[in-house]
Order: structure tokens, then C-alpha cells, then sequence
């Protein structure tokens, strides 16, 4: 073959591919899929929404005639993007579905096979009975106020309280009794109530000698006098320390890894590396279990060596990849274990979501509901700390990346917001339903509801 005939061929060759290439890209193009979702949010040519998986996408849209609430069907052509909020897709078209139901009547995109699942028949039958302002205030794990605090309650119908250290002081055992029992009988719905009893640095019953002899230890304290064993134990004898008193939700355990004590989280952590922290939220999740007490994993994605976020905005400049090997295996081996609940940090994860705190992105609780197969109840950290200060309405946005449960001391302001965007049509009440109903549902899991249900 001479040289003339074999650049001819190449020649010919190199067409083909790039025909192929194009006809590979058109039909690409082409293709298209659907996604069933619920809208929850419409602004700014922006259309967000949440699937059966509680996955949150937002397109671009220019139109539309739907309403927040609405179950449609969007037609794209391209891939969809967990571990994204905006999609980068091509939206053909959608149409309005009409909303199917189970045999009980509830909303099928409420449904999953999660680990409140065997109660969500009850949660329904009690969300029925409820008015706005009660599924509202389910929402609100807030600060206890020192003035007007059975006016509040009764007022805003709140899902729980958080104990500081402030609320044991001076207060011996009965008194602490009397206290929460007030609150749990002035309550319609059986309250939550919780404290960050850490261990170490971050104690609040055990800070009053009168309640606990000595303050509960530091993970870090513990693993050194007896490894895990001693972690195991500690957990049980907390646990029934804090059921004794009417506590039914410890804020911890803090599974951030750390293992340099330089860092700002490094004293409330295992101090240890990511296989012996996921052995730590492992044994203190199923230690936990059977005490009338739950346990919550925090600081989802993972602290890290970041700065203080009660002073201010912090961002983790972290790739994806060191957070998934290092940081998220403690979150899952603890969710594997039956952990109910995840704190979320307010660390800007900038591999993730470079333009919201964690607690403020659905690409963050995406990769919780999606990666790790989490169906229990997402905490934010407290919306009161320096790094949400300066955020116009980070309770409304906070809902709508996909929290469960608000923490916050200014609860009159955020329930007023949340309110506002119900009447505004940011949020619907579809959405505020399905939040409540699945904290009604872990109520139901946790045994509160049953006896003294009223």
C-alpha cells in the first residue's frame, strides 16, 4: 500500500469517528428521563424540589405554572446530580401529577422503608388532628427562655427544648424533675428534650455535683482508661442518669475525627483516627439503645481542623475525597448502627457547596440522605452562633435544604419567618406536614407518644 492510499484511509477514518462522535452527541441529547418531585421552592427563575427519596434538585426554569405543593413530573435530558444542588440539565417539559396515596392515606412521597417506617400510620393519624401552628412548632428544638416559658410553650407549640448548663444550676435532683415534668404536662405533643452531655468540655448536667458526682468524662479521657469498653459503659450509665431526670435526647456523641490537639474540636473527639472514631460512634449508638435516651451524630460532614464556628463563618477547604475517607465513615458506621439523629455543622464545605454553610446546603443533606442512606431526623447546629448572624432568614433556608429539626434561641423571630413564607408561597405546607410528620413519627419510635399522648 503506497503512502497516498494510506493517508486516504486515514483520512476516512478520522471522518468516521467524528461522525460518530456527533451522532453519539445527538442522541445523547436526545435521551431524556423523568423525575417525580414535589416542589418546595420557586424564585428567581429557580425551581426547587424534593423527591421519594427527600433528594433536593434545583433546575433552571424560566416558567411555570405550577405552585409550591404541586407533585409534577420533569421531563430532562441529561444526568442528575446528587451531590449537587444545581443541576446542569436540559428541562424539556413537566406536567402536574395528582397526588397518590397509600392504603393508610398517606402521601406516597412520604414514604420509605426508614427507620421510623413501622410508625408512620400513627404519625399520620396524629398529623391529621393537628392545626398549622402545632406542625410548625414540631419543627423548634429551642433554647429554654428565662422568662414567660409556659406562655411560650403554650403559644408556639414546640417540638423540644434544649438544657444548658444554666437550666441545672443550683437545682437538685427533684427539682430538675419538676422542671422538665412542667413542661412535658403543658405541652399537647410529648416534648423533646435534649442537652449536650459530650463528656470532657461540653457537660451540662454533670456541670451540678448535686445531679452526677463528677463530670461525665471526654471521649478521649475514656478510650485511655479502658477503650471502648469503658465507652460502652459510660454510655449506658449516662443514659440512665439522663432518662432518671426526663431527658430523652443527648446531643452527642461528637464523631469528627482529630487527631491533632492543636485543632479547635480536638478536645470534645476520640482524638483518634477514622477507623477507631467509627468503632466510638458505633459502640455509643448501640450502647444507647433500650435507656429511653437518643443519640445524635455530629458535626455532619465532619469537623475537621476547622475554626470555631460560634464566632463566625469557617470554610473547610477540604477535597471531597479526604471527607469521604476520613470524615464520613464514623457518620455511617453510627447511621448502620440505628443512630435517629445528625447535627449538621455550620462549616462552609467548599468541595461541596462553596456557597452555603452545611446546614444551610441541600448538596450536604443530599449527600447524608443519598450516600448514606440516612432516614432519621437532621438537626441544625444552633441558628443562634456566629455563623449564621448574619444570614437573612436561615430558618426558611434551612428547611429547605432538607433539616427535620431547627435549633434556636430567637424562636419567636424564625417561627414569625416561617410563617411569613407559607403565606408568600416560599414553602408549603405540604412540606411543613412531611417535616412534622417525621418528627411525630420518631416521637412514636422513641415511646413518648403512647402514654402520655393526649
Amino acid at each position: 500500500m503506497n503512502r497516498k492510499s494510506l493517508y486516504i484511509i486515514l483520512l476516512i477514518f478520522f471522518l468516521l469517528v467524528i461522525g460518530l462522535f456527533f451522532i453519539f452527541k445527538d442522541e445523547k441529547k436526545k435521551s431524556s428521563d423523568k423525575l417525580k418531585a414535589t416542589i418546595i421552592n420557586y424564585s428567581n427563575a429557580k425551581l426547587t424540589v424534593q423527591d421519594n427519596e427527600n433528594i433536593i434538585y434545583t433546575f433552571k426554569m424560566d416558567e411555570l405554572e405550577a405552585k409550591v405543593g404541586d407533585s409534577i413530573a420533569i421531563k430532562y435530558a441529561g444526568v442528575l446530580d446528587k451531590n449537587n444542588e444545581f443541576q446542569n440539565v436540559e428541562v424539556m417539559n413537566y406536567e402536574i401529577l395528582a397526588t397518590s396515596e397509600s392504603e393508610d392515606g398517606i402521601p406516597s412521597g412520604w414514604l420509605d422503608e426508614g427507620i421510623f417506617s413501622d410508625y408512620y400510620k400513627l404519625a399520620y393519624e396524629k398529623l391529621k388532628k393537628m392545626d398549622l401552628d402545632e406542625k410548625i412548632g414540631q419543627l423548634f428544638l429551642v433554647r429554654l427562655p428565662d422568662t414567660n416559658v409556659i406562655t411560650d410553650l403554650k403559644k408556639y407549640k414546640f417540638g423540644g427544648y434544649v438544657l444548658y448548663e444554666k437550666d441545672f444550676r443550683n437545682k437538685n435532683e427533684t427539682e430538675v424533675k419538676k422542671m422538665i415534668k412542667e413542661l412535658q404536662d403543658n405541652s399537647d405533643i410529648p416534648l423533646l428534650i435534649a442537652v449536650d452531655e459530650e463528656g470532657g468540655k461540653v457537660v451540662r448536667v454533670s456541670s451540678n455535683s448535686q445531679l452526677v458526682s463528677s463530670k461525665f468524662k471526654s471521649p478521649s479521657e475514656l478510650y485511655a482508661l479502658g477503650g471502648f469498653s469503658q465507652i460502652r459503659e459510660d454510655t449506658i450509665n449516662k443514659s440512665k442518669i439522663l432518662n432518671n431526670l426526663g431527658i430523652n435526647l443527648n446531643l452527642a456523641p461528637v464523631v469528627d475525627v482529630s487527631t491533632n490537639p492543636s485543632d479547635y474540636m480536638y478536645g470534645r473527639t476520640l482524638g483518634e483516627n477514622t477507623e477507631l472514631t467509627s468503632t466510638y460512634a458505633k459502640t455509643v449508638i448501640s450502647a444507647s439503645k433500650g435507656y429511653g435516651v437518643s443519640y445524635t451524630l455530629k458535626h455532619f460532614p465532619g469537623y475537621g481542623n476547622n475554626a470555631d464556628t460560634h464566632t463566625g463563618n469557617v470554610v473547610d477547604s477540604r477535597t471531597y475525597e479526604d471527607i469521604k475517607q476520613n470524615d464520613l465513615p464514623p457518620f455511617e458506621a453510627g447511621i448502620k448502627e440505628g443512630a435517629e439523629a445528625v447535627l449538621v455543622s455550620h462549616n462552609t464545605v467548599s468541595s461541596i457547596d462553596s456557597s452555603n454553610l452545611a446546614s444551610l446546603s441541600p448538596s450536604v443533606h443530599n449527600l447524608l440522605r443519598s450516600n448514606l442512606n440516612f432516614s432519621g431526623v437532621i438537626i441544625t447546629d444552633d441558628l443562634a452562633m456566629g455563623a449564621t448572624s448574619s444570614i437573612d432568614n436561615a430558618t426558611v433556608k434551612a428547611i429547605l435544604a432538607g433539616n427535620d429539626l431547627i435549633i434556636t434561641t430567637d424562636y419567636a423571630t424564625d417561627i414569625a419567618n416561617v410563617k411569613e413564607a407559607l403565606t408568600n408561597g416560599n414553602i408549603s405546607e405540604d412540606l411543613i406536614d412531611k417535616l412534622a410528620f417525621r418528627v411525630i413519627a420518631w416521637k412514636y419510635y422513641k415511646g413518648l407518644m403512647f402514654d402520655t399522648q393526649k
